[in-house]
């Protein structure tokens, strides 16, 4: 059962071939087989099997949605009513959530079963799941690696099959480069595609929801759920929500695609780089034309993001202050020792130093120097994108410069640690949809391809994936072990 996709098992359950208890109890119990990757925070057994029975009375019923039954994990950046919702941080570890974000309400609509709330980077800051307060998890293909963060507790969980599919959350990469080194598919829409409410903010106009899954037919059926307008969430897009499976099977004849050339240039793995152009050949084999295209801008995505980034952070982490919820010092002094103390204290080292730069960078004096400048060129980024998606129909390349690094291995240098997301930072500035899918392997790991489309084309990019995923096999690859 561990092998089925979403449709497989949907099929299994409306024929009586298992029930969605005996499904779920099935990925329990392999969740704590496998506990020693630390994928997950916090396990819900009892919701998990209340949610079960209550799906197989759907199912008997014949009101079941596709997702009735199937059992799924939820980030845990994600508000999840009378369940803890930690973001990975001392700050949050005694909090519960007294609502549902929007993202886990609809799954809920749909019938989904919550196996648990999955690990991350602390408040999703991290590009390898090792800033979380509750450790490092570790990546099924070779534990002594890292995942990718900081939705590495999601992707380490779908690649090792403790869940059929689970959510994560993009702010500069956090859902693809993980996907790419755990060798999952994931998926980052448009800006404003998924609603953001009750999902914590780090970086609110970057932040986005999004399925990671293993293949791309099974993130077409989580984003149906997924997607959709939100009045609750201000920068939520009211646009119609197409079906994102009726065009899978659509053939790529005349498809043009974009290689940007400062993606192959200097300090891309030579290992990856081949990998990526073996995996674009099959794309030519599909029908699809190739051609090189420049986006001079690209350079200056990781400078822009680390400035508009931390300011937004330094604005939406303030309210963690002690007083109204969240961590609170011993016997504090006075409020200003409450304050600091309660901050400093509950606050993770990684979080702390986004924290200060931000303030840094909003701070009077320094305001247009920074903060001013890396707006004027995000918007030259995304002018960058508009004018490359008029003359392609798609941009491919790299996720990730290299295949997952070793645990420890970045983690004192902070500007190398930067750098794992250099291929996907600007999409984020843009606002355009992004996915990673698995295209292969070098020196022993997953390879990621990165397609990136127009605003709202996730059906045209979850079309392009499925095709590749009908010739390739790299998808239904599984860790030794798992």
């Amino acid at each position: 059962m561990y092998n089925k996709t979403i449709a497989e098992l949907a099929q299994g359950l409306r024929s009586g071939e298992f029930s969605s208890v005996e499904l779920t109890a099935a990925f329990l119990d392999r969740i704590k087989q496998h506990s020693g990757l630390n994928a997950y925070i916090s396990v819900t057994e009892d919701l998990a099997l209340q949610q079960a029975k209550a799906a197989d009375a759907r199912l008997a019923n014949g009101d079941a949605e596709l997702l009735t039954g199937i059992p799924i994990a939820q980030k845990d950046i994600f508000c999840t009513e009378g369940v803890k919702t930690t973001c990975g941080s001392l700050m949050l570890d005694n909090f519960i959530a007294p609502y549902n974000a929007t993202v886990v309400e609809k799954f809920n609509h749909a019938g989904a079963v919550m196996l648990g709330k999955l690990n991350m980077d602390e408040f999703a800051m991290g590009s390898s799941n090792e800033t979380s307060y509750y450790g490092a998890v570790k990546n099924p293909w070779n534990i002594n690696t890292v995942p990718g963060g900081s939705s590495g507790g999601t992707a380490a969980a779908v690649a090792a099959r403790l869940a059929v599919c689970a959510t994560g959350t993009d702010t500069g990469g956090s859902i693809r480069q993980p996907a790419a080194l755990c060798g999952i598919t994931g998926l980052k829409p448009t800006y404003g595609r998924v609603s953001r409410y009750g999902m914590i903010a780090y970086a609110s106009s970057l932040d986005q929801g999004g399925p990671m899954t293993r293949s791309a037919e099974d993130a077409a059926i989580m984003l149906q759920t997924m997607a959709g307008f939100d009045d609750k969430d201000s920068t939520s897009v009211d646009t119609q929500v197409p079906d994102y499976s009726a065009g899978l099977n659509n053939r790529l004849d005349g498809l043009k695609i974009g290689l940007p050339k400062e993606f192959f240039g200097e300090g891309l793995n030579s290992e990856v780089a081949a990998t990526l152009e073996t995996a674009i050949d099959e794309y030519r084999k599909l029908g699809a034309m190739v051609t090189e295209i420049s986006m001079p801008t690209l350079k200056l995505a990781i400078p822009a993001y680390y400035v508009i980034a931390p300011a937004e952070c330094s604005a939406n982490l303030s309210r963690f202050d002690g007083v109204r919820f969240g961590y609170r010092c011993e016997n504090p002094a006075d409020l200003s020792d409450l304050y600091t103390r309660s901050r400093g204290e509950g606050f993770g080292k990684e979080v702390k130093r986004r924290i200060l730069m931000g303030t840094y960078a909003l701070s009077a004096g320094y305001y247009d120097a920074y903060y001013i400048k890396a707006q004027k060129i995000r918007r030259l980024i995304s002018e960058d994108f508009k004018k490359a998606l008029s003359e392609v129909d798609v941009i491919m390349g790299p996720v990730t410069p290299s295949t997952a690094f070793g645990i420890g291995e970045k983690i004192g240098n902070p500007i190398e640690m930067y750098l794992s997301d250099i291929y996907t930072i600007a999409i984020n500035l843009a606002g355009v949809p992004a996915m990673s899918i698995p295209a292969g392997f070098a020196q022993g790991l997953p390879v990621g391809l990165q397609i990136i489309g127009n605003y709202f084309a996730e059906d045209r990019l979850l079309n392009i994936a499925h095709q590749y995923q009908q010739v390739t096999d790299w998808h239904q690859q599984a860790p030794t072990g798992f």
